[in-house]
């Protein structure tokens, strides 16, 4: 569990860090995404992203255990 938690932290700084450069991916604004702007609300599903985001924790996850 240590580990587990210092990994996170570590991966959680990392991304803070280089934040300028994430920020500037095309990540979240993929085809879709959907976007339902209407007066006094606006509603944002990430469906595309979070599969996108899943396949590759996956595939960390994997190769990770070997």
């Amino acid at each position: 569990m240590q580990k587990a938690l210092i990994i996170i932290g570590v991966a959680i700084a990392l991304a803070g860090v280089f934040w300028p450069w994430l920020a500037r991916l095309p990540i979240g604004r993929l085809p879709g995404d959907i976007i339902i702007d209407r007066p006094g609300m606006k509603v944002y599903i990430p469906i595309t992203t979070m599969i996108l985001v899943s396949v590759i924790v996956s595939i960390i996850m994997w190769i990770l255990r070997k």
